[in-house]
């Protein structure tokens, strides 16, 4: 057989494969593993993250597992802000008026009224003046009111109307100690102004009555009314008229509302739950096995998690409420024994996911082992999985450097060869 250059080319690409591919099949499978383990520990870490934020979203600052509500015998009139400490209860109010904010016109103004003078305005025992000898126009009067460093809360603006200019003086807040005083030197004009103001809005505190007309006042500078009732603030937002029904309130619990926030710890779980299923699965006839299947630390990540929700905080527990997992590890409310334990033990089921060092806190802690930026388990396994795809990339260059100095030394010796074969067919041919 003839030896030509292809054939002496691909007899050193096929030997010089062989002599790399024992190695070459290592690396590859290692590469393979690696990059399946980093994409389930990358999988499971976010899972975890997702879950652990879920579980920190039901403890965030002011945010309770109970939920109380509040409901009106008349639309329109009030809203309710409803803590978990609300006892639950009913109450009447009569709104005699709502809060209001000091509002001043001054009228007949013009721009040939300014340049001289100052304008002193007075609020809630604090006062500020401008003074008008570089005040050129009305705008700028305005501009200089809103602009003042003294300003105690008011408000300037110009209304045009018939030709006519009305600067317009509002308070900032409602509440009778808003109320707007003015005094004006040295300016004729703005004195006769003020003279004639028109008040278009007079500050008040909103009046209310617990118990209905003629019940306990109750005042505020602002239609909020903060802790009205334990537990209970109201914001009203319309006055009834003298003889009219008063708004009555019944504060209780929101059995509705409050399965659904459990229920979205359960959900946040069991999302959990399928992650682990997955990952760990032990594979068989009709699926494969799992990238994490066996993996202790994935096994105790998914044991301490069972163990919080069997284990009692406070005295209780969450199957204490009808939440129980099944036996393929997954949450489940028992409906009826949920609402019945929750009517009769509200603060218990609250403690046990809010107090300090119970359920929810507890999981937080527990999952930042693992989650962790700095030092979490799972970062730490992913660290190393990305060292060892980064040794394999030096790996995979030490096994092209072996290839390529087996190629060119079998290349020499088949060339040789070649040669040789060459030269001793000239030779013969010479005997021919």
């Amino acid at each position: 057989m003839a030896i030509t250059t292809e054939y002496v080319q691909s007899m050193a690409t096929q030997l010089a494969q062989y002599q790399i591919q024992g190695r070459l099949s290592k690396a590859e499978r290692n590469e393979t593993n690696y990059n399946a383990q980093l994409k389930a520990l990358t999988s499971l870490d976010s899972a975890l993250k997702t879950f652990k934020s879920a579980a920190s979203g039901l403890k965030s600052a002011g945010s309770s597992m109970l939920i109380n509500s509040a409901k009106f015998s008349q639309e329109g009139y009030a809203t309710a802000t409803v803590g978990a400490s609300a006892a639950s209860g009913n109450y009447d109010f009569f709104v005699k008026n709502l809060a209001s904010k000091s509002q001043i016109a001054l009228e007949g103004l013009q721009d040939s009224d300014m340049g001289a003078g100052s304008l002193t305005l007075s609020q809630n025992g604090s006062s500020f003046s401008i003074d008008l000898s570089s005040v050129t126009s009305m705008s700028e009067l305005a501009a200089a009111i809103n602009d003042s460093a003294d300003n105690t809360g008011i408000t300037a603006s110009l209304v045009r109307s018939n030709g006519q200019v009305n600067l317009v003086l509002s308070s900032e807040k409602t509440g009778a100690d808003q109320a707007i005083s003015l005094s004006a030197t040295g300016n004729s004009a703005l004195e006769t102004a003020l003279i004639n103001s028109r008040e278009l809005s007079e500050a008040k505190d909103a009046e209310v009555y617990l118990g209905g007309e003629g019940g306990i006042k109750l005042t505020s500078a602002t239609n909020t009314f903060d802790s009205i009732i334990d537990g209970v603030s109201l914001t009203f937002t319309k006055a009834h008229a003298t003889g009219e029904t008063p708004l009555s309130i019944e504060i209780g619990q929101d059995q509705n509302a409050t399965k659904e926030k459990a229920q979205s710890f359960v959900s946040a779980f069991n999302t959990l739950m399928t992650t682990f299923d997955t990952l760990t699965a032990s594979g068989g006839e009709s699926s494969s096995r799992g990238v994490l299947a066996g993996d202790s630390s994935v096994r105790a990540i998914e044991s301490m998690l069972n163990n919080l929700i069997r284990t009692s905080f406070g005295g209780s527990s969450l199957v204490d409420f009808g939440i129980a997992a099944d036996r393929y590890g997954k949450l489940t409310i028992d409906s009826a024994r949920f609402e019945k334990a929750v009517a009769a033990n509200p603060e218990g089921f609250d403690k046990l996911f809010s107090d300090k060092g119970n359920l929810l806190e507890t999981l937080d802690k527990n999952l930042n082992l693992y989650t962790s930026s700095a030092g979490g388990v799972l970062t730490k396994r992913k660290d190393n999985l990305n060292t060892q795809l980064r040794r394999l990339d030096n790996e995979y260059d030490t096994i092209q450097k072996q290839y390529d100095s087996y190629y060119n030394r079998y290349l020499r010796q088949y060339t040789s060869l070649m040669q040789t074969m060459s030269s001793m067919e000239q030779t013969s041919g010479m005997f021919g």
